[in-house]
């Protein structure tokens, strides 16, 4: 692990952060899948053997609400969130409850990607597309190959109310003119299924229980290529993106460990770690995991986070009434 630490050491050089103290306790709170949160942790901990960090999984939503019950009864507990979407953060920042690191180097990622303030930084693109079982019928290329009958009644999908990614791809599809909320609408008159999280669409679309879903594309690919039986799919119309944003809390108890886990995320070596767990980098100087297609050929719809912000509650209303809580 010797190269790690000195690619750590010369990201804090860079970040003005080399000649703080970077060791003591990390808190974070993170929406990763629990084998990829502790190799998160693990290769940050390779990097900074003084620092030890505890983290805490669940989904977006879940996440959120255990912070801010703590935040409420003034004891919060995280240093740092982890989280799949760039909206959330959005709405953390505009309450002031985020630490801005403006010494952070960004320098070598594409305009549009980190928060301009530097409250957040993205750590990988993960996209959501559409899954479906080898043995499905029908294989779809476009959105709309999703809403014949058939395919609806055996399609799933994660609700908006438990995965930030599926609010993202929710509101990313209906901005496509062809698409709009007509799109959904139609899946859910036509009985397709909204419930849960990413995980919960993998297992009944790898079990068979269902031939098709909405997907994030890691999950989909890593899987298959340990044998699930299953195809992802990047739409014609184009994916939606997350960036999967670290933040520093404002509230945190170690701001100089914590700084040095944004530099190790950030950077070239961290995006390799990213890499190497099947994520596709946001660093474009790193090579994208097998199973990916090259990042040129990948259309990512357009998302404005502060518009979704805006709009989020009125979302999500919406999608309730079509598909129930």
């Amino acid at each position: 692990m010797r190269h790690l630490l000195i690619a750590a050491v010369a990201a804090m050089t860079f970040a003005g952060t080399a000649l703080a103290d970077v060791s003591g306790k990390l808190v974070l709170y993170t929406s990763q899948p629990n084998e990829d949160a502790q190799k998160t942790a693990d290769a940050f901990m390779a990097a900074n053997p003084g620092v030890t960090v505890e983290w805490v999984r669940d989904g977006t939503p879940k996440i959120m609400a255990k912070f801010r019950a703590e935040l409420a009864a003034g004891a919060p507990q995280a240093d740092l969130l982890l989280i799949a979407d760039s909206v959330t953060m959005e709405g953390l920042k505009a309450e002031g409850l985020l630490m801005a690191y403006p010494e952070a180097d960004t320098s070598a990622y594409e305009p549009g990607i980190m928060d301009a303030d530097k409250a957040w930084f993205a750590t990988k693109l993960i996209t959501t597309g559409i899954v479906h079982n080898t043995a499905a019928p029908v294989k779809p290329a476009s959105y709309k190959d999703l809403l014949a009958p058939e395919v609806t009644a055996a399609f799933m999908m994660p609700s908006p109310l438990a995965s930030g990614a599926a609010t993202i791809h929710m509101v990313a599809v209906t901005g496509v003119p062809d698409l709009g909320w007509s799109f959904y609408e139609t899946l859910a008159k036509q009985g397709a299924l909204a419930e849960g999280a990413n995980g919960g669409v993998f297992k009944a679309v790898a079990g068979g229980e269902k031939l098709y879903g909405f997907l994030v594309d890691f999950l989909a690919i890593r899987e298959k290529a340990k044998g699930a039986p299953i195809e992802f799919v990047f739409p014609t119309e184009g994916v939606s993106a997350v960036s999967e944003p670290v933040a520093i809390l404002a509230n945190t108890k170690n701001p100089d460990a914590a700084k040095a886990f944004v530099d190790f995320l950030i950077s070239e070596e961290g995006q390799k770690v990213a890499a190497e767990m099947g994520y596709l980098p946001a660093h474009p100087a790193v090579a994208p995991p097998a199973g990916f297609p090259d990042r040129a050929a990948i259309k990512v719809l357009p998302f404005d986070p502060a518009k979704a912000l805006a709009a989020e509650a009125e979302n999500k209303a919406r999608f309730t009434e079509m598909f129930g809580g």
